[in-house]
């Protein structure tokens, strides 16, 4: 086998360690996956055991579509390489092989890939996601749009098609995990964001 192709298996595998899971049993909260929305992510985490548990959560699940892919980078892999590794962490996060392949929404993870693979996308998507939920106050609105600003932004800045074309798929897989959200959103039952109340990322 071809050493660079250790790189997507290690960036999936890299990816199915589920944050949201062992900040739950390290912290003796429930099993993400048992309660709140059963999603082993930081907005259910954060219904569960607030916004630490939250934010510790959100930042491994960053790091697990970050580290991969900056790994990927020193080791100067092509980008046919550098975009399966990115897709297969993200892919890892969503259907992780150590959990029964109950994993999260991906919305975290793919920011980390965003900002590995070209950090000015990675503030395009962060910045957009901040500006929708401050105009909107929707979690999951920001994150579709903001999701969509990473396949825009290395289109524009990073044209290279392997590359453009891994970052829709993912799109697909996020909007995907998150139809269920969209169906809330057209039908007016989705929760807004709130910062003074626990329960809510």
């Amino acid at each position: 086998m071809d050493p660079d192709y250790l790189l997507i298996i290690g960036g999936y595998l890299f990816g199915s360690i589920s944050t949201a899971i062992l900040v739950c049993r390290l912290m003796g909260l429930p099993d993400p996956r048992t309660e709140g929305s059963r999603n082993p992510g930081a907005t259910n985490v954060a219904r569960i055991g607030g916004k630490k548990a939250a934010a510790l959560t959100l930042f491994g699940d960053m790091l697990k579509g970050l580290v991969p892919v900056l790994i990927a980078h020193i080791l100067h892999a092509d980008v046919t390489i550098l975009a399966g590794t990115a897709l297969a962490a993200f892919l890892g996060h969503l259907y992780p092989v150590f959990f029964g392949f109950q994993g999260g929404k991906g919305v975290a993870t793919a920011l980390g890939v965003a900002f590995g693979l070209h950090w000015p996308v990675g503030l395009l998507t962060a910045g957009t996601w901040l500006l929708m939920a401050v105009l909107f106050r929707y979690s999951s609105l920001a994150a579709l749009t903001a999701s969509l600003a990473i396949p825009a932004g290395f289109a524009w800045l990073w044209p290279e098609p392997v590359l453009v074309g891994a970052m829709c798929i993912m799109v697909v897989f996020l909007y995907w995990r998150h139809r269920s959200n969209i169906a809330n959103l057209l039908g007016g039952r989705e929760g807004r964001i709130s910062f003074g109340k626990k329960q809510d990322l």
